[in-house]
């Protein structure tokens, strides 16, 4: 575990978020409809937080091992453009978009529950497990959630990194904004050039 100041300290230089979804964005139940289909529950508290990193120019990604139409639906809604379903090595699928983005490993923060996700972990400036991941991963993490997944796990480590910028108050004023529901967010608020 950090200090609060290390982690602030930690936290300011974080340039891009990686979440995993299963435990992480959902609470890890697996429910199917009668069709067969796969069924996922969204908190709407965790998409106000990763628009907010996005709008205050954090990269996010998410990468998972499962794909679903229902997390594609989700994903889209919340605009992730670096979105990596049923992805069988997270870390060189990292690797690579942090090439891409020109970021290094002091500047990333993974947000993983299982086993699965030590791996990249391992590497990362802050890795953070919520408050029911797995006993292995919560020992390993630098910070352990008070939300349990799917319960605004993503919520509460937007409030770290943004809090580490700037007073919490002032970066949820554009969360109250009539637009930030709507999908081209960014490029309106950089129309108005705020």
């Amino acid at each position: 575990m950090l200090t609060k100041n290390a982690l602030q300290a930690v936290a300011r230089d974080i340039a891009l978020v990686v979440f995993d979804v299963d435990g992480v964005l959902t609470d890890g139940t697996l429910a199917y409809s009668a069709s067969g289909e796969e069924v996922k529950f969204f908190n709407v508290k965790d998409g106000v937080g990763i628009k907010l990193l996005q709008t205050y120019g954090i990269e996010v990604a998410v990468i998972s091992a499962k794909g679903s139409a229902a997390l594609d639906k989700r994903m889209h809604d919340l605009g992730i453009k670096h979105f990596y379903p049923a992805t069988k090595d997270k870390l060189v699928v990292l690797s690579a978009l942090m090439v891409e983005l020109g970021i290094e490993w002091t500047q990333v923060a993974y947000v993983g529950d299982d086993i699965i996700d030590l791996k990249v972990m391992r590497h990362v400036a802050l890795a953070v497990s919520p408050a029911d991941g797995y006993k292995l991963v919560r020992e390993f993490s630098h910070v352990v959630t008070d939300a349990p997944g799917g319960r605004g796990v993503a919520r509460e480590v937007a409030d770290i990194i943004l809090s580490a910028r700037m007073d919490l108050a002032e970066a949820y004023t554009k969360a109250m904004l009539p637009e930030f529901e709507s999908a081209d967010f960014k490029q309106k608020l950089g129309q108005k050039g705020a």
